[in-house]
């Protein structure tokens, strides 16, 4: 089950949020050999148009579990302000060749709306 959170963004500028993995023991998840994926919409049904992808790396080194996820100011400026939402899916291939696909963080984003243009 993905933990939620609910973020807030600014209208026109540049974005960096760092998300921290542990394990149930509280342990640095290792993300060795882990893709991050993440993704804001409008609403869940929104068609891929309305879709904007977060560059999201796993931070060096990867036994820390930290995933850094990143928006440019171009990028939120052609966000409307309002609410949105977002996931965060860190994927693998297991022993067997099998794509693992984890959900980890989702929530809201609110983009409030920029004066200074």
């Amino acid at each position: 089950m993905a933990q939620y959170e609910d973020l807030e963004i600014d209208q026109g500028t540049d974005v960096a949020i760092e998300v921290h993995l542990v394990n149930r023991d509280g342990s640095a998840k290792d993300l060795a050999l882990h893709t991050v994926a993440a993704k804001l919409k409008r609403t869940y049904n929104s068609d891929s148009d309305n879709t904007t992808d977060f560059s999201a790396i796993v931070s060096s080194p990867s036994s820390d579990g930290v995933i850094t996820l990143s928006l440019t100011n171009e990028q939120t400026s052609t966000l409307k302000a309002g609410r949105y939402v977002y996931d965060v899916e860190l994927s693998f291939y297991d022993s067997d060749g099998n794509n693992i696909i984890e959900r980890v963080l989702e929530g809201h984003v609110e983009v409030s709306p920029s004066v200074t243009r």
